[in-house]
C-alpha cells in the first residue's frame, strides 16, 4: 500500500500520520506540499490535523481551495481511499468530499482529551478489523469539531451506516455524537479524534493502529 500524506501551512500532525502509516505498511509515506498540483500513484491519501493556513477565516476553509485538493478531489471520484483527521475532517466538509460542517464546540472551549468512540460500521475498509460495536479510546484535540449538518443528510447518513465512529463521551455536541462519517462511496472517511496518536504502545494506547491496519487489509 502507497500512501501520502499531505502538508499545509500549520499542519501539525502530518509527521505524526506518516509514522503510523509506516508502522503498518512497512513503506514511509509521501509527504505532499499543498502547493503541489500533480501527485504520484497513490493508494491512500491523509489530509491530517492542525491549523491549515492558520484556520483563517474558518476551518479547513482555505485549505479547500489549495491548489492540491483538485487533486485530491479527482483521485477520491476515481476510487482512492482518502482519510481526513480532525482538520482533515474539516477540510473534507469544505471541499464536498463529504457532507456537513464543523462548528465551534458547544463549550467554546478548545478540548484536547481522550475520549471513548463506539466503532458503529465495521464493514469499512477503515475499520474492518474492529468489531461493530466495539468501545475504544482515541484522542481529541480540537476547537471546532462540533459536526452539524441537516436533519435530511443526519437521516441518510445514519440509515446508509454512513456513520462509522460514535462519541459515547461527547466533547463537543455534535449531533447525534457522530464522530466520523463515511462518503456515499465509501472510500472517503472523515473523522475528529486522532488515531496516529494511539498508533503504538509508547504512546499509551494502540486503538487507533487498528484503523491503518484495516487499510493495509484492505488495499494489500
Amino acid at each position: 500500500m502507497r500512501a501520502g500524506v499531505v502538508v499545509f501551512p500549520g499542519s501539525n500532525c502530518d509527521r505524526d500520520a506518516a509514522k503510523a502509516l509506516a508502522r503498518a505498511t512497512g513503506h514511509e509515506a509521501v509527504m505532499l506540499w499543498h502547493a503541489e498540483t500533480e501527485l504520484p500513484d497513490l493508494d491512500l491519501i491523509v489530509l491530517p490535523g492542525g491549523f491549515s493556513y492558520g484556520d483563517y477565516l474558518r476551518t479547513g476553509a482555505m485549505a479547500a481551495h489549495s491548489p492540491i485538493l483538485n487533486e485530491v478531489i479527482a483521485r477520491a471520484k476515481k476510487g482512492v481511499r482518502v482519510i481526513g483527521i480532525c482538520n482533515g475532517f474539516q477540510i473534507l466538509c469544505e471541499s464536498g468530499l463529504l457532507p456537513g460542517v464543523l462548528l465551534r464546540n458547544e463549550s467554546l472551549r478548545f478540548v484536547c482529551k481522550p475520549v471513548r468512540l463506539k466503532v458503529e460500521n465495521n464493514q469499512t475498509d477503515f475499520t474492518r478489523l474492529y468489531q461493530k460495536g466495539q468501545e475504544v479510546s482515541i484522542p481529541v484535540a480540537h476547537g471546532e469539531g462540533n459536526y452539524f449538518a441537516e436533519a435530511e443528510t443526519i437521516q441518510k447518513l445514519e440509515d446508509t451506516g454512513r456513520v462509522v465512529f460514535r462519541y459515547i463521551e461527547n466533547p463537543n455536541g455534535s449531533l447525534h455524537d457522530i464522530a466520523g462519517i463515511l462518503n456515499e462511496a465509501g472510500n472517503v472517511l472523515g473523522m475528529m479524534p486522532h488515531p496516529e496518536r494511539v498508533a503504538e504502545p509508547l504512546h499509551g494506547g494502540t486503538d487507533g493502529a487498528t484503523l491503518f491496519d484495516s487499510l493495509v487489509k484492505a488495499i494489500g
